[in-house]
């Protein structure tokens, strides 16, 4: 092989371990992102129940229905 055909053959397999090493962060990134996407979405789950709750006039207590003790 010829001086420049081998200089672009280097080349090449430096582009493709460094687009390789990029593949890989960026899975590690989406996978760390999915993790997030899945705690956030229970989590709203979890505050839209409990809202629902409130709006239903559930978890109320008996002190709730008696007029404040000023009256």
């Amino acid at each position: 092989m010829d001086a420049a055909l081998e200089q672009r053959l280097t080349d090449l397999e430096s582009r493709l371990a460094h687009h390789e090493r990029m593949a890989e962060e960026m899975s590690e990134v989406m996978f760390r992102q999915g993790q997030i996407i899945d705690r956030l979405t229970l989590h709203i789950r979890q505050m839209r129940d409990r809202l629902a709750e409130v709006e239903s006039g559930g978890g109320r207590s008996p002190q709730d229905d008696r007029p404040p003790p000023h009256y």
